[in-house]
């Protein structure tokens, strides 16, 4: 069994579009589930899907990462050939995705298996220029990680693990962050593939883009205590040493340079932000987007 999970928060349209690509596919072993706090939601897309593989699963409001244990749980197998793919409402996958996760499965040592982010904004904007080098870094670090079988963190824009090895995770962190690791310590490869892209929109302001990075950073800065010895690809040092240089070498004109200078004031002040607010007991909670809710991400909503 293949259950597609969607988590999603208020975005009917963009979460219809998000399903339908899914379903597309007609293998019948597959199973769409959308996640979602909202009564209209549900409305909206069973007016919308007919189709019996289709499935909604009412959001009780206690967090993303509550509402997957729950479905590890209720959707759980002792076939470890099953596997969960997890994306989001507000994000849509290329066609090629499904097949392409499922054929990385083939190898038995295999457990999780990582898609590829890639802006839907402009590069002809700051903050869709921001989007382009921080996700063509990601990408050259992934793929790196990846051929060299090292543990990295998954995206949890597209992701897929195997079921029948593990049933919850912490909810202190992010799921894409320890999900892996948990995987790891059992045994398993992680895999990065590139053919399996999710296309994203990326905040295109600072009250958007400020709010998502600093939540972001104290989800990934919660793992040195509830994994300690996890090494870490998502941190302040390992984006120095594999971004710094990177980012140099991206801009393509003069007003890229500009940017590029931009981002590297903007990164070193959301660190600031999210150390300060960490200090001050200000640590991460797994309430999904409704805590700090980024309108300019929305693709269709």
């Amino acid at each position: 069994m293949i259950d597609v999970i969607i988590t999603s928060y208020n975005e009917p349209k963009a979460t219809l579009k998000a399903a339908r690509i899914f379903l597309a596919n007609k293998r019948k072993d597959l199973r769409v589930t959308v996640v979602d706090p909202f009564p209209e939601v549900e409305k909206f897309l069973r007016k919308n899907v007919k189709d019996k593989r289709f499935n909604f699963y009412p959001d009780p409001g206690e967090g993303k990462s509550y509402a997957l244990n729950l479905l590890f749980q209720e959707y759980a197998s002792s076939d470890r050939r099953d596997i969960f793919i997890l994306t989001d409402g507000d994000v849509y996958s290329s066609e090629k995705a499904l097949p392409s996760i499922i054929n990385a499965f083939e190898d038995k040592s295999v457990g999780c298996v990582t898609g590829k982010p890639t802006p839907l904004d402009s590069r002809n904007t700051k903050y869709g220029y921001w989007a382009h080098v921080v996700f063509a870094g990601i990408d050259k670090v992934r793929r790196r990680m990846s051929k060299e079988r090292k543990l990295f963190e998954c995206s949890g824009y597209l992701f897929a693990i195997r079921k029948a090895v593990i049933l919850d995770f912490p909810l202190e962190t992010s799921e894409d962050s320890i999900i892996p690791y948990l995987f790891w310590k059992k045994g398993y490869k992680i895999k990065y593939i590139p053919e399996a892209e999710v296309y994203v929109k990326n905040p295109s302001n600072w009250k958007d883009w400020l709010a998502q990075k600093v939540r972001n950073i104290k989800a990934h800065e919660n793992l040195s205590k509830i994994a300690p010895d996890m090494s870490r690809t998502k941190s302040f040092w390992n984006e120095i040493k594999e971004g710094a240089l990177f980012a140099i070498k991206q801009p393509r004109n003069f007003c890229e340079i500009w940017w590029t200078a931009e981002l590297y004031a903007a990164r070193l002040y959301l660190y600031y932000k999210a150390f300060k607010e960490l200090k001050r007991k200000k640590s991460y909670v797994d309430g999904w987007r409704g805590e700090a809710n980024t309108e300019t991400t929305k693709t269709l909503d």
